[in-house]
């Protein structure tokens, strides 16, 4: 007979993640904004110091995410993310998972969107491979029809728009770090 399944760990707050980044030599920090209260301007940003040594030393940044959130359960749009630099294998999951814990710490956003776009398509696969095994699956092509216009100056280009379960990317990229 087999004993009781194990209890699933919880997933990553931010609260962790900033003790997690800490004992790592990062510094994460979340910059939101909220003007008239409507929808949420969102930076994730992952940075070191220059000199670990040194305390004052000024800050190296090493990846960051913006994006935005509507007041509905659909409602978070990531838009830009970029890592840079040497060592930087955790920064990538831990902007993954400082977001999607922010989302839903601290929104009604309980899924998020994106658009992996099109420059080229040996990237575009790249992009696509990278942001399902975050767990976002295809919503539709953004492509250059007139019905596309409005999603494509709200998007910055043409590509696959994909959505992801807030949860289940935080349980993802928290598997990235470790958090098990």
């Amino acid at each position: 007979m087999s004993g009781p399944a194990p209890l699933p760990m919880p997933s990553p707050s931010l609260a962790g993640l900033e003790r997690l980044a800490s004992e790592r030599g990062l510094l994460l920090r979340l910059q939101v904004s909220r003007p008239a209260g409507l929808a949420w301007g969102l930076r994730v940003g992952v940075a070191r110091r220059r000199d670990p040594d040194d305390p004052t030393a000024p800050l190296l940044l090493l990846g960051e995410l913006k994006g935005w959130a509507l007041p509905s359960a659909r409602g978070l749009r990531l838009d830009t993310m970029r890592v840079q630099g040497p060592d930087t294998a955790a920064v990538g999951p831990l902007i993954w998972s400082a977001t999607f814990a922010w989302a839903l710490e601290a929104t009604p956003c309980r899924q998020a969107t994106l658009l992996a776009i099109r420059d080229g398509d040996q990237q575009h696969r790249r992009l696509v491979r990278y942001f399902r095994q975050l767990g976002f699956v295809p919503l539709r092509e953004l492509g250059a029809g007139p019905v596309d216009l409005a999603p494509r100056l709200i998007w910055g280009g043409a590509g696959l728009l994909m959505q992801a379960d807030c949860a289940e990317g935080l349980r993802r990229s928290g598997r990235r770090l470790g958090w098990r």
